[in-house]
């Protein structure tokens, strides 16, 4: 990892086909800040330093965004697109979402008090005008639904990708985090195997094979 991990981060944006801009980047650090500074009270991440926010959190974001740009093509919508990231946590995939995509509408759907504490408290220091926080859980008296929907940590895949369908739009998709070895086995009746997208973060090997994989499911119509 470079000495400045914003850089780092950019230059992994860039090969991904996505250009931060430094207002950007620079909400990306004060979100990295937040998560730095509450990680062992809140128990948010085992990270020894924040150049490892960066590039194991704020990276796995930037994939799905690489995704989600490409899906947006296939979406016709009159209000602005909707994205949901369930099972949020410390919001490092949907808030880096956020800031990727400001003229989207992004929900953090986390069950945890303490969480969406944390949350609306980094919406506020990065000044996110675009993020709404739903204390939920997933399938329990939810029944919002959105353009996209994310979850990097909620479960099995086969045991969570029911739920999270019910969440999606028609014709909208679902993308979830999957490690070496896909669960790809099962697929709901209403939706579509769209892809499975092998990659890697910054610090991984160049010459190993992928141990990371996102997984996108289209909802049929």
């Amino acid at each position: 990892m470079a000495a400045n991990p914003a850089e780092t981060l950019s230059t992994f944006a860039h090969s991904l086909g996505l250009e931060l801009s430094p207002a950007q980047l620079a909400q990306l650090n004060a979100y990295a800040q937040c998560v730095w500074q509450k990680k062992d009270l809140l128990n948010l991440t085992s990270v020894s330093s924040q150049a490892e926010i960066f590039d194991r959190h704020l990276a796995d974001g930037l994939v799905a965004c690489a995704q989600i740009q490409k899906l947006l093509a296939n979406i016709s919508a009159q209000n602005p697109v909707s994205i949901a990231d369930v099972g949020s946590g410390a919001g490092y995939i949907g808030l880096t979402i956020a800031v990727v995509f400001p003229q989207a509408s992004i929900t953090l759907v986390e069950s945890l008090e303490r969480r969406c504490a944390f949350l609306t408290w980094a919406v506020l220091q990065t000044g996110l005008k675009n993020v709404k926080i739903k204390k939920a859980r997933l399938g329990q008296n939810t029944r919002d639904t959105y353009h996209l929907v994310t979850e990097r940590a909620m479960g099995a895949l086969p045991d969570i990708l029911d739920i999270c369908l019910a969440a999606v739009k028609p014709a909208g998709y679902f993308l979830a985090f999957q490690g070496a070895a896909p669960q790809t086995e099962y697929v709901a009746k209403e939706s579509v195997l769209q892809g499975i997208y092998p990659y890697r973060l910054p610090s991984d090997e160049a010459d190993a094979a992928p141990k990371r994989h996102l997984v996108i499911f289209e909802k049929k119509p």
